[in-house]
C-alpha cells in the first residue's frame, strides 16, 4: 500500500482451486485459512522484494504496477508478466498430487541482515502444520527479541516462506519421480531425493526415539543472535557487497 514502508515480503496470489490435500496449500496461507502460492521474481537488475497484499489484482496488473514502484522501464512487464505466469502453471500442474500432511519436523535456518540490523537463528519447523504462519511467527519473533524496525519482520517471513517453499518443491519432485518410475525399488529412490534425505538426516539427528525435544549441551545451537551496526557500518557493508 501506498502508505506503508518498502520491505522485503513474498508475493500472495490467492488460487481459488487449490485445495486442502494439495501442494503448495500446506504452507503458504493467508490469514482466513485461504490458500496462496509463493512466486519470486528474478530480475536483473537487483531490486527490492515488493509485498502486495490485495488477492483480486490480476497478475497483468500487479506486473505493471510492480514495474512502475520500481521505476523499471515498461520493458520490463513482460518478463515479470511471463515470471508469475509460469511460476502460476507449474503451481497448478501439481493439481491431483496427494500430499503429506501428517506431522513433518524439519530444521530452518535465518542469516539475514536488514538495514543495520543482524540475525542468525535456527529453529524446529512442523511442515505438515496446515495453521504454521510464518508472518505471525516472525511478529512473535520480533517481540520476543526486542526487535523496531519494522523490514526485519517481513524479511524473516520471506526467509521462512522460500525454505518452505522449497521443501514442498523437493517432496512433490519426488513423489512425481515415484509414479513414473515405479518400477524403481525404494531404498534406491530415497538415496536420489534429496527431501528424503532431508528427513533421513532428521531421523538421525533427532535419534531413534523421533524426539524434538532440545538437548541440554545443544541449546547453545538454537540461541537466537541479534547484532544490531552502526549506520555507518552497514553503509561500508553495503558498499563492498556492491563491489
Amino acid at each position: 500500500e501506498d502508505g506503508e514502508p518498502r520491505r522485503p515480503a513474498v508475493l500472495h496470489r490467492e488460487v481459488p482451486q487449490a485445495d486442502e490435500g494439495q501442494p503448495g496449500a500446506d504452507t503458504r496461507r493467508h490469514r482466513g485459512g485461504r490458500p496462496a502460492l509463493q512466486g519470486c521474481l528474478h530480475l536483473e537488475p537487483p531490486r527490492p522484494f515488493l509485498r502486495r497484499a490485495d488477492p483480486d489484482s490480476e497478475v497483468i496488473t500487479f506486473a505493471k504496477r510492480t514495474a512502475k514502484e520500481l521505476k523499471l522501464p515498461a520493458t520490463f512487464v513482460p518478463q515479470i508478466l511471463q515470471s508469475i505466469q509460469g511460476q502460476l502453471a507449474e503451481f497448478r500442474s501439481y493439481e491431483g498430487q496427494e500430499m503429506q500432511v501428517k506431522e513433518k519436523i524439519m530444521p530452518l535456518k535465518i542469516d539475514l541482515r536488514v538495514n543495520n540490523t543482524t540475525i542468525r537463528d535456527q529453529f524446529l519447523w512442523d511442515i505438515g502444520n496446515l495453521e504454521s504462519d510464518p508472518e505471525e511467527f516472525a511478529r512473535t519473533l520480533c517481540d520476543d527479541l526486542n526487535i523496531t524496525d519494522p523490514e526485519v519482520g517481513p524479511a524473516i517471513a520471506v526467509c521462512i516462506r522460500e525454505q518452505l517453499y522449497e521443501i514442498a518443491s523437493q517432496t512433490v519432485s519426488a513423489m512425481r519421480e515415484a509414479k513414473m518410475s515405479k518400477k524403481r525399488r525404494a531404498p534406491e529412490f530415497a538415496s536420489n531425493s534429496k527431501a528424503m534425505n532431508n528427513a533421513v538426516d532428521m531421523f538421525k539427528y533427532f535419534g531413534s526415539k523421533g524426539s524434538v525435544i532440545r538437548k541440554r549441551k545443544e541449546w547453545y545451537l538454537y540461541e537466537p543472535v541479534v547484532d544490531v551496526v552502526p549506520k555507518e557500518e552497514a553503509a561500508v557493508v553495503d558498499a563492498k557487497e556492491q563491489l
